[in-house]
Order: structure tokens, then C-alpha cells, then sequence
């Protein structure tokens, strides 16, 4: 079988050590060695030189939601909430839903991610569960992913205007988690707090009792699914650790008690802040009608400052926080994801260094789904070639044109160019 080598560059594995010189060698879907410095013989190895470039695993999206509508090149300003909301007017069908997100997860694909962890389909069909099969079965590009349900907030009026009886309380939240896993949903999605964007102050707003929540975790053990919850307000976060949530994404306002149930569960949770589409709505909406004004009444300004001063404590504590910012509205479109690494660093305070393995290492913990998110001997090669050395710039990784290869368990998804 012929080996692929990487060398002449900088190699990033993952682990958190700035990238050095090296090479990393790949045979079938697996990388077999990653050396230090750079070797003159390779025999009948296939060689792509790397000259000024750094070579790392690939990226994993821990926020994704693929099923929404705007990407790169594909804008829907009718999936604008609260200014406008005309989408769900006009859907087709399952078939028409799925092409979409298939676009979606090749656009995410030739960002570099190579993974992805869904936070919540946008409508109540398996669109995520298809995908995710066809993705691994080779028959369409995208990342390798673990698909979510819709997300589920607690109010019996249900979008369609129906009241739905027996919504609320511990059992109809348990039977939600075994009709989510039986259609196949790899990790169920909870709107465990409520949002500024729904409601005026709806993020300070817990939607869940304690016991709604523990008696989802229950069966969601039972069921052997995961959990993930929007969770914004402080106590919708100590109930999403108290029930055993796997990820849980915003934070916004956790106080000192959520921090420090957090941290006691560091070692099995997740959090995503998700600033990607904070950012956007309060410094590049205006186009999509989101002032200033709109931004503040969104509550967007308030989230973004207690982003701000809530995750470099989230930081200090050692809590795993991954990058992934709700990509797929009109002015945060899917393909612009590698953006909230610059986020990271300029607005939550981590270095280079820590975000690039949070968007490696720590992603492929968040997955699961094997030896992924690293470059190491025996793992999975999912492998980008970046030109420049992103620990200096986070930023380049958001130029396509900069990702000179991209492999997917060993295969060329984007192969290096011909001279």
C-alpha cells in the first residue's frame, strides 16, 4: 500500500506543543508515523512538500447545524430571527431539506473540518440521521458527524400554533429522549434555557424544572444517547451538570456555583460558547437589518460581554470549551466556522495554541467516535495542510485558498496541487 508523506513543514498534532519540524506519514485511512525533522530519503513513499506550511489534524466543528440554511455562497435571509422567519413558509420536504444540508456538510468540509458534532436539526424529520449515514458510507462529502434532534423547548404551543398535551413535566420529557433515540438521533437537544431572541430577557428564563431534566438524563443513560441543551442562564447550567448533559452550549451567565459544578465535571462535559453569531449580530448584521438597536433588543450585546468575562474563567478552571458559533444564519453562514478561533482569542481570551487543540484534541473527545482529532501513530488521518503556521495566526485558517490539502481518513478530500 503506498504511503503518503508530509514533510519539510511544521507539524501541529494536536496535543497542545507549538508546531516544529517534522513529518507525518500516512498508509491507508490511519497516519503510521510522525517523526521530528525532515528525512532526505523516503523511498517509494508518495511526498507532498510542505515548505512553509504547518500540518495538523483537521478541524471539528462542535456546534454544527448543518440543517440550517445559509452557508458561503447560499445566503436565505428568510432564516432571520426574530426580524424574519419566512422559511418555515416555504419547505418542500425531506427531499429538498436533505440536499440542502448535504451542500451544507461539503461546504464545511472544504473549510477543513472534518468532523462535526450537531447541535439540533431545524425541523422535526431524520434529515441528520441520513446525512450522517451517507456521509460514512462514503456516498456523499461532508464530516464525519454525530447528528442531534431538534432541539425542544417546553412550551406546549408548538411552532405549527397546536397545543400539544402532556408536553411538560419528568415523564414527557423521558419519552422525548426514547422517541429521539429510537429514530436513530445519536444525542438529544434541549432548549434548557430560553433566549433574548425569542423572548425580551428570555435567556435569564429556565424553561426546565430539576426534575425534567434528571428524568431526561435518566433515560438518555437508558437509552444510551447524549444530551445537549442551550443553556444561558446560570441555573439552566447547574441543571444541565446536576442531569448529566454531555455539551452544553452558551453559558452565557453561569455564576460562581455554575462554575465550580463545571469544573467538578470537567473531565466528562463540554461547553461551546458559540460567539460566532453574537459577534455577528452585533458588529456585521446591519446589512440583514440587525442594528445596534436590533443587536441590544436581541440581547446580543449583553451576551457577548458576559462571554467575555465568563470563559476566561471557564479557561482558568481547566473546562474544556470548543469552538463552534450557531453557522447558518444570513450573516453567519456555515463555511465561515474556522472564524471562531480568531473569537477565541480576541474576545474569550485563549491563546492560539489552546484553541487549536480545542478545535482538534478536545473535539475528538467531544465526538467519540475513535482515534480522531489528533496526529498520533494508530489514529485516524484526518489531516489539513495549511500554508503559514496558524499558532502565529489563527486567522489564516479562515482562507480556503490557504488549506493546501485536506485529507479525510486518509483520503484526499482537497489533494495537493500539481506544479
Amino acid at each position: 500500500m503506498t504511503r503518503t508523506v508530509f514533510t519539510k513543514g511544521l507539524v501541529f498534532d494536536g496535543s497542545g506543543t507549538a508546531p516544529a519540524p517534522g513529518e507525518v506519514v500516512v498508509e491507508g485511512d490511519r497516519v503510521v508515523e510522525v517523526r521530528s525533522g525532515w528525512h532526505d530519503d523516503h523511498g517509494s513513499d508518495q511526498v507532498f512538500d510542505a515548505t512553509g506550511c504547518t500540518v495538523m489534524p483537521g478541524m471539528i466543528e462542535s456546534h454544527a447545524h448543518l440543517t440550517f440554511p445559509s452557508a458561503v455562497g447560499h445566503i436565505d435571509p428568510s432564516f432571520n430571527p426574530p426580524l424574519d422567519v419566512t422559511f418555515f413558509h416555504h419547505i418542500e420536504g425531506l427531499e429538498s431539506e436533505l440536499a440542502r444540508a448535504e451542500r451544507n456538510a461539503s461546504i464545511l468540509l472544504d473549510s477543513g473540518f472534518t468532523s462535526a458534532y450537531s447541535a439540533g436539526s431545524i425541523l422535526p424529520m431524520p434529515v441528520e440521521i441520513i446525512l450522517r449515514d451517507k456521509i460514512k458510507a462514503g456516498a456523499v462529502p461532508g464530516p464525519r458527524m454525530r447528528a442531534a434532534s431538534m432541539e425542544r423547548d417546553n412550551h406546549p404551543v408548538r411552532p405549527d400554533g397546536h397545543v400539544e398535551p402532556d408536553w411538560q413535566g419528568p415523564e414527557a420529557c423521558a419519552r422525548w429522549v426514547r422517541e429521539m433515540a429510537a429514530q436513530g438521533y445519536d444525542s438529544v437537544k434541549f432548549l434548557l434555557s430560553n433566549d433574548d431572541v425569542f423572548i425580551e430577557g428570555g435567556s435569564h428564563i429556565t424553561q426546565y424544572t430539576l426534575e425534567e431534566a434528571m428524568a431526561a438524563g435518566a433515560q438518555a443513560r437508558e437509552s444510551d444517547v447524549w444530551l445537549n441543551c442551550h443553556a444561558q442562564s446560570a441555573e439552566s447550567v447547574k441543571i444541565a451538570v446536576k442531569a448529566g448533559f454531555r455539551s452544553i452550549y452558551h453559558c452565557t451567565y453561569a455564576d460562581e456555583e455554575a462554575l465550580d459544578l463545571l469544573e467538578s465535571v470537567k473531565d466528562t462535559v463540554f461547553v461551546s460558547p458559540a460567539p460566532g453569531i453574537i459577534y455577528a449580530n452585533v458588529h456585521e448584521g446591519e446589512e440583514f437589518g440587525i442594528t445596534r438597536e436590533v443587536a441590544e433588543k436581541m440581547g446580543s450585546v449583553a451576551a457577548l460581554e458576559g462571554m467575555a468575562s465568563v470563559y476566561p474563567e471557564i479557561r482558568r478552571r481547566g473546562i474544556r470549551a470548543l469552538p463552534g458559533g450557531d453557522y447558518g444564519f444570513p450573516n453567519n453562514p456555515i463555511g465561515r466556522n474556522a472564524r471562531d478561533l480568531e473569537l477565541f482569542v480576541d474576545v474569550l481570551g485563549y491563546t492560539p495554541l489552546e484553541v487549536l487543540t480545542a478545535v482538534t484534541q478536545h473535539g475528538g473527545q467531544l465526538l467519540d467516535l475513535g482515534d480522531i482529532g489528533m496526529l498520533r501513530p494508530g489514529w485516524v488521518a484526518d489531516v489539513l495542510v495549511v500554508k503559514g503556521n496558524p499558532a502565529d495566526d489563527v486567522r489564516i485558517l479562515q482562507d480556503p485558498a490557504n488549506l493546501r490539502v485536506i485529507m479525510q481518513s486518509g483520503r484526499f478530500h482537497k489533494a495537493p496541487a500539481v506544479a
